[in-house]
């Protein structure tokens, strides 16, 4: 039987020091690319030799540090995870072959017209604020990153006082308390004060166009989003399903692919940060369509802001969202995710069914009222690369006949 532990680090991107973008997630990708006493090819021979694996990724917010280990091999798997992230060696050379990799993936994402409008897209929605930096970082700031602000960054927010730690499987707790205390047990470090992050207010209504030949125009449109404590998540989440997070069911999706037969896919995210967000659609279609799917988007959602749903759109949004809650617990890895982040985000140990209560407790008003609050084409940002007169737009990049004079 396996094992699954997932550690949250309190530190994200967002953690990064000015001019230093890329840092923590440097800092993620480098743990287990050799330690104080085992080489990188010594490290991932261990860990092959027991069939388990361990993983680290930054997001904005936090760092995950995963390990999946059989059960006969937990001692090994835990001393492998805790040297990991104890450890680091953060050595010149493998630092050197990992930025070089990331600097080539800069480079081919270039190539990516989805990724060229996603960026333009961020930029646009969050200027300078850490949320709309590439958690990757930029060739400049990781040309700027040393040895040093690796370690640094390491000493100050690896630290026992900043971590959530979820462990699944044939494990029980006095079992899981003796590894901890072997493996963990001289971890000593607080935790960090986390970066006053600037506020974030919608903005004027901004295009930003990028031409590139291609025959697909590449779309975002959308605007500052909530952060995930607020108290209009549920009804946001709910109001999303039925705007374009609900596949086939959604309406953008009802109408731009399956009325107008623009586009293979089309959806739209409330994507929640911890003290902000994003929401936007995401689509793609031919250039000569581009101004008629944005016409369409808008006017979208400023009918669900204006009308709200309707009753049978919003008892099929609960009946998803509350019907699939239990694929988020459908496998160990993401069982072990799920509490962790459960945890991370203060939502207590009953949020399954505080979940649950809070979808189905949702009314019409509530619905609407979430999206006047929280639907703005007024002050949207379009994102958008195609070909500029294939696309139909002027000189300047805006979308004729777009829906917003």
């Amino acid at each position: 039987p396996l094992i699954k532990v997932v550690m949250v680090i309190r530190s994200g991107s967002v953690s990064n020091p000015e001019g230093l973008d890329g840092l923590a997630n440097m800092t993620a990708a480098l743990l287990t690319e050799g330690t104080a006493t085992r080489s990188s090819e010594e490290f991932s021979q261990e860990l092959e030799f027991i069939g388990a694996s361990i993983g680290a990724s930054a997001g904005h917010d936090y760092t995950t540090i995963s390990l999946s280990v059989l059960k006969k091999d937990v001692q090994k798997g835990f001393e492998l995870l805790a040297d990991a992230v104890l450890n680091p060696a953060f050595s010149q050379e493998e630092f050197n072959r990992k930025r070089e990799l990331v600097l080539g993936n800069l480079t081919r994402n270039l190539e990516n017209p989805n990724y060229v409008s996603s960026r333009a897209f961020m930029n646009a929605v969050f200027g300078s604020h850490p949320y709309g930096k590439n958690q990757a970082g930029t060739p400049r700031s990781l040309m700027n990153i040393e040895q040093d602000h690796l370690k640094d960054f390491h000493k100050t927010h690896y630290t026992p006082a900043n971590t959530i730690l979820a462990a699944v499987g044939d494990l029980d707790a006095g079992e899981l308390e003796a590894l901890l205390n072997e493996h963990f047990g001289s971890w000593q470090g607080e935790a960090p004060k986390r970066p006053v992050l600037p506020a974030l207010v919608l903005k004027d209504p901004e295009t930003v166009f990028n031409r590139m030949d291609i025959s697909q125009a590449n779309i975002y449109f959308g605007h500052i989003g909530l952060e995930r404590s607020h108290p209009d998540y549920y009804a946001a989440l709910v109001m999303n399903y039925t705007l374009g997070g609900g596949g086939f069911s959604s309406r953008l999706m009802d109408r731009v692919r399956d009325d107008l037969g623009l586009a293979y896919s089309i959806h739209s995210t409330f994507s929640p940060y911890l003290e902000s967000g994003v929401f936007y659609v995401n689509v793609q279609t031919r250039n000569d369509a581009a101004s008629t799917v944005i016409r369409e988007i808008r006017s979208i959602i400023n009918n669900v802001r204006d009308e709200g749903i309707t009753a049978e759109e919003l008892e099929s949004a609960k009946a998803y969202l509350t019907g699939s809650f239990p694929r988020r617990l459908s496998t160990m890895g993401k069982t072990a995710s799920f509490l962790a982040l459960t945890e991370y985000h203060g939502l207590g140990l009953r949020y399954p069914e505080t979940f649950v209560k809070t979808i189905n407790s949702l009314t019409l008003a509530d619905i609407k009222a979430a999206a006047i609050k929280h639907l703005h084409t007024e002050s949207a940002v379009l994102s958008i690369i195609a070909g500029l007169e294939a696309a139909g737009l002027d000189k300047q990049g805006q979308a004729e006949d777009t829906g917003d004079k």
